[in-house]
């Protein structure tokens, strides 16, 4: 079982840069540009101290912020990488964080934002929506990402015609992005059952979040459901989430929050010894990861003794 850290460090000085569109905007053009470039540069440096990181305590994956190059397809101030002026360089850091990936066994992901839904019954959104999961799909080139997760969105005017415009639109991607497109069943529409059918169709992975399916079951078992959803990989490894509701489950009202940490008895037994990737999503970050593995470390010893 590979456990995976999200985005973040809590505590390692390991930082990304982030800006706004206001900010890069007040800049003329060859200025924003620069310093576009160098906050490229610098995110691509921590995400190879990142791979780094997790490669030195055993944490087999990590999921990549979507904000890795800031407005990349922002209408007024987006770019092309290949029109900042570090161009080279970068694309030299970023040929080294995949093959320290790859080398060292990390996998890699991202998880666009969830204004990203092909989906949706608005034009607009899903014309700006298929432009993200492009970029993620050169992103996910370049750094050697294998996947990229998707919600299936909003259920507008039901479930079935929007998963309907969904397959639609991601039948409208590159074969580059497409490839890399993963979906996951979510907290309030779609559940597994909702999904593997599109899953089956459209010759998709599932990603099953344990904490998603405890809030909106639907029909299948958790047990159930990690079977099913790891069939959906093939010969691939499965990918997982798992995280805990702030304040516990019993009488709580808003589960879907999630806590700083795992509780263990929010982890299926059935990823004990299993080869699984499964990311923590937890607020405490690499220190939540960390005492997760050495739970997951002492149970798997257990069960192998």
């Amino acid at each position: 079982m590979r456990l995976g850290l999200c985005c973040t460090f809590l505590d390692e000085p390991i930082k990304f840069r982030h800006t706004t569109a206001r900010f890069v905007g007040g800049k003329p053009r060859a200025a924003q540009r620069l310093f576009l470039g160098e906050l490229a540069l610098a995110n691509a440096d921590a995400l190879a101290a990142a791979v780094g990181w997790c490669a030195a305590r055993g944490i087999g994956a990590f999921r990549i912020s979507s904000q890795l190059f800031p407005l990349v397809t922002h209408p007024d101030v987006g770019y092309a990488l290949e029109e900042l002026p570090t161009w080279s360089g970068l694309e030299r850091r970023l040929t080294a964080v995949r093959e320290l990936a790859r080398a060292k066994d990390v996998r890699l992901s991202f998880h666009p934002d969830q204004f990203v839904v092909p989906g949706s019954a608005s034009p607009a959104v899903v014309e700006s929506s298929l432009a993200e999961l492009e970029h993620h799909g050169r992103m996910a080139e370049l750094v050697g990402a294998e996947q990229v997760t998707l919600h299936g969105g909003g259920a507008q005017p039901d479930k079935a015609t929007a998963l309907a415009r969904l397959e639609r639109g991601l039948d409208r991607l590159s074969p580059r992005a497409r490839a890399v497109i993963a979906l996951e069943n979510d907290d309030r529409v779609f559940t597994v059952d909702d999904l593997l059918p599109v899953c089956a169709r459209a010759g998709l992975p599932l990603i099953h979040d344990v904490h998603h399916h405890r809030c909106l079951p639907g029909a299948t078992s958790v047990e159930d459901a990690i079977e099913l959803a790891a069939a959906t990989w093939g010969a691939r490894e499965p990918w997982a989430h798992v995280s805990s509701p702030k304040g516990g489950w019993d009488g709580n009202k808003q589960p879907q929050h999630h806590d700083d940490f795992v509780r263990p008895a929010d982890v299926p037994r059935a990823w004990l010894g299993r080869r699984i990737t499964v990311d923590v999503e937890a607020k405490a970050k690499e220190q939540a990861v960390l005492r997760l593995a050495k739970w997951v470390a002492t149970q798997e010893r257990e069960r192998a003794a």
